[in-house]
């Protein structure tokens, strides 16, 4: 799938995959090589994430039902913890500096 800030008009990510099953959510990025330019993770449902396990940063964006950002996680390094975001619908991880070159912000409009 495609993530598109609509708030913005910058695309996101281009090749962002749904994890939705138990195993598939539970495996996240762990194991993974870096996210490359474009690439993501779309995590739903998901309230919290964590780096334990994991080399390198991500960014991390916590939706809502409706795609509106309720939280942002710029560069989270490996082996941190997010807030529990009991109203997010999922966790969108990007590479680390998607949000600080798209300018995402608390608010926006995500659309898949």
């Amino acid at each position: 799938m495609i993530a598109f800030n609509r708030t913005r008009g910058e695309i996101l990510g281009d090749r962002v995959p749904r994890a939705g099953t138990f195993l598939s959510r539970l495996r996240g990025l762990l194991g993974r090589c870096p996210l490359a330019e474009g690439e993501g993770l779309w995590i739903a449902p998901c309230r919290c994430v964590h780096t334990f396990g994991m080399s390198y940063p991500i960014d991390v964006l916590f939706l809502d039902e409706a795609g509106i950002v309720l939280g942002l996680y710029p560069d989270l390094p490996p082996a941190r913890v997010t807030r529990y975001f009991p109203k997010a619908a999922g966790a969108l991880e990007l590479p680390a500096g998607v949000i600080l070159r798209t300018n995402t912000a608390r608010g926006d409009l995500v659309e898949f």
